[in-house]
């Protein structure tokens, strides 16, 4: 004989939908939260970016006005002023590659927090709609007047 399975009481019904609500609302700001703090640290590192290939544009320049002046006169000051730039060159590079690195996959991260938000907002107010709905009290019924 198949045993029968238990039917759900009112009750245990009740709070397993509340408590299921309660970890979707617990969720939906845990991940505002987190876009919050990810957007930052975006932002962060999209100034460095941007600061680090400015510097590395002048750099260039100023590696190029060195060479030159050192192909004109072949001196030990040219010589040394063409390695500083050289050498503050290649730290430039690769501290701009290492922060393009680390932005792309900050990126990567807020693109799917975000999709994730999204949703989350969406289950939300779907049933916040829904719960509003269903927790309006009937409509009483007027008399009609009698016709005379």
């Amino acid at each position: 004989m198949a045993k029968a399975k238990p039917v759900f009481k009112a009750a245990a019904l009740d709070k397993t939908i509340n408590a299921s609500t309660d970890s979707l609302t617990k969720a939906c700001d845990n991940a505002t939260t987190a876009v919050t703090k990810v957007s930052a640290e975006a932002k962060k590192l999209t100034a460095e970016v941007k600061r680090h290939t400015r510097k590395k544009a002048t750099l260039t320049k100023r590696n190029k006005t060195a060479a030159a002046k050192l192909k004109k006169d072949t001196n030990a000051a040219n010589k040394k002023a063409v390695a500083a730039v050289t050498k503050e060159l290649k730290t430039t590079k690769s501290a701009l590659d290492k922060a393009r690195a680390s932005k792309a996959v900050v990126s990567t991260e807020l693109a799917t927090l975000k999709a994730a938000s999204k949703r989350l907002n969406a289950y939300t107010k779907a049933i916040a709609t829904a719960d509003k709905a269903l927790n309006k009290p009937a409509k009483k019924r007027r008399k009609r007047k009698a016709a005379k």
